[in-house]
């Protein structure tokens, strides 16, 4: 069903959870005249949603859940604006129906997520933690050589990096790895079809090979992938195996990508060489994870914010206006429904 075409009266917008955007340090002004009159949300508990979106025209979130039924409780909704490119947190089956567009931005946080993603590499393999770890603890000091060779460290140059998820953060992450630190990139086919063989040539004419033949070879692993019935639970025991036991992991993508039980098996085993893990299956992780386990070696979880440098959640913001004020026009801007 093609949605309600933009009324000409302003519709009340309303931010569920605002604070996952902005700590106090963004301009919000062209956000509040694209949505005017316009409501913000810090965060909004789930049993909440359905009174603070009714009679809104306009539901702005990043990563709150709206269902089937919060859609069809909401006759006013005419458009969901994510502050987000995953979708996943929204029903767009029901949200078609319902003749609701829904709008995602991209391409917004990369030079942050680059950043991070070679920053956690160089952290894994130079095993800055683990170092900071032992001089903290006195044990530098008691040695009768100048330095400390406890951790190996390797260089970069000519090592394998492999990517899965090939869009524009892993092509991002492979330009710099390869330019900068002299890596070759290997990409993984789709796993959709992931079928064996090597695929087609890449954009950029990088071949793309089945998981099981790129995993063996990799000494970093990175994940760019959206999260989908095909890639969930994409790395598991079987493919930790898989790799070599020194190959790192960095995850800045969706957390249940990574069987994480598997993951902190894998590494207290010293099956692998570490992990940078800044996504987890359940976020924020009020059950607690495996993950948080004190003696898992080489491990780095982070909060969630490779995206989160200050320039890239002021481009989310603005996109975010640039969607609302498109479609008001009747335009299609970044519409996924």
């Amino acid at each position: 069903m093609a949605a309600n075409p933009a009324p000409e009266i302003p519709l009340r917008s309303v931010f569920l959870d605002y604070a996952t955007v902005d700590a106090h340090d963004l301009d919000v002004t062209g956000l509040e005249r694209a949505c005017h009159p316009l409501t913000l949300h810090d965060a909004t508990a789930p049993g909440d949603i359905a009174a603070r979106i009714d009679g809104a025209g306009i539901v702005l979130a990043n990563k709150t859940r709206l269902t089937r039924e919060l859609i069809a409780g909401a006759p006013a909704l005419r458009l969901i604006a994510l502050t987000a490119t995953g979708t996943d947190n929204v029903d767009l089956e029901a949200a078609r129906e319902h003749g609701v567009a829904v709008c995602n931005i991209r391409d917004y946080c990369t030079p942050s997520v680059v950043q991070h993603v070679l920053g956690a590499i160089l952290a894994l393999t130079h095993r800055f933690a683990d170092y900071s770890r032992l001089v903290k603890a006195g044990q530098w000091g008691g040695r009768p050589q100048f330095t400390m060779l406890d951790f190996p460290i390797r260089e970069l140059a000519g090592r394998k990096l492999g990517i899965i998820g090939y869009g524009t953060l892993g092509r991002a992450v492979a330009q710099v790895c390869g330019h900068a630190l002299g890596m070759q990139v290997l990409v993984a086919q789709r796993a959709a079809t992931d079928a064996g063989g090597a695929g087609a040539p890449a954009p950029d004419g990088v071949r793309r090979l089945p998981l099981g033949e790129l995993l063996p070879q990799v000494d970093v692993l990175t994940l760019h992938c959206p999260l989908t019935p095909a890639t969930r639970g994409l790395l598991g025991a079987a493919q930790f195996a898989a790799m070599k036991p020194d190959a790192v992991i960095v995850n800045t993508a969706r957390g249940a990508l990574i069987d994480i039980d598997a993951l902190a098996q894998a590494l207290r085993a010293g099956r692998l060489g570490g992990a940078a893990i800044d996504v987890l299956p359940q976020e924020p992780p009020t059950d607690g994870s495996p993950l948080f386990a004190a003696d898992l070696p080489n491990l780095i979880v982070t909060p969630h914010v490779a995206w989160a440098a200050r320039e890239a959640r002021q481009r989310a913001l603005d996109e975010l206006a640039a969607n609302v004020t498109d479609f008001l026009a009747g335009g299609r801007r970044r519409r996924v429904v």
